[in-house]
């Protein structure tokens, strides 16, 4: 039995996610999970509330240490490099979990019920790191454009990340948020040829 309760949570996650790739999320049920990792069925349940969640612990940690990286930023940056500021704090935690996110990433691919879920978790982070943009002065529709912005930037650079581990997680950050203010510059051939 496992010593911990983290250990507990831990087993369980990877027990689901051997679970899924081997059978599909759809035709695996908590009891096989909490078999799978030792454990019986009521444990499972102790650390989740359904078999969708072992796939998205940490969000609250996570959603945590974003809006305090923006509410501890310097004074002066613009809204866009805040939210850089805060990825770039936060990344430790997703390098920590690489091996338990890049076939996490597979299974909600595969899986509709898991992509409507992690589109869910992407729009109540995105808000929350508004709302933290609200709160050091930025205006309401500018913080709202700008943490929905900057969480798909994000995104980009942790697929990226996930894809081709040649460069850290920190260089393709650096890169979409360079790539998304060379976006506001770049003037579409249309309106040049005008």
């Amino acid at each position: 039995m496992p010593r911990s309760g983290a250990e507990a949570r831990r087993r369980l996650q990877q027990a689901a996610l051997e679970l899924y790739r081997e059978r599909g999320f759809d035709r695996t049920t908590t009891a096989e999970i909490a078999a799978r990792a030792g454990l019986n069925e009521r444990t499972f349940f102790r650390h989740f509330p359904d078999k969708r969640e072992v796939l998205f612990d940490g969000e609250s940690d996570l959603r945590a240490a974003l809006t305090e990286a923006v509410a501890e930023a310097p004074d002066g940056l613009q809204p866009l490099d805040l939210i850089l500021h805060a990825f770039r704090k936060v990344e430790h935690i997703l390098e920590g979990n690489r091996p338990f996110a890049e076939p996490r990433l597979r299974v909600i691919a595969e899986t509709p019920a898991l992509r409507e879920r992690d589109l869910a978790k992407a729009a109540s982070m995105a808000e929350a790191v508004a709302e933290a943009l609200r709160r050091r002065g930025v205006a309401d529709r500018l913080a709202g454009l700008a943490a929905h912005t900057g969480w798909a930037a994000f995104h980009h650079a942790a697929q990226a990340w996930i894809d081709d581990s040649t460069q850290s997680l920190d260089a393709y950050l650096l890169q979409a948020f360079d790539d998304l203010r060379a976006l506001s510059l770049t003037t579409p051939a249309a309106d040049a040829a005008r």
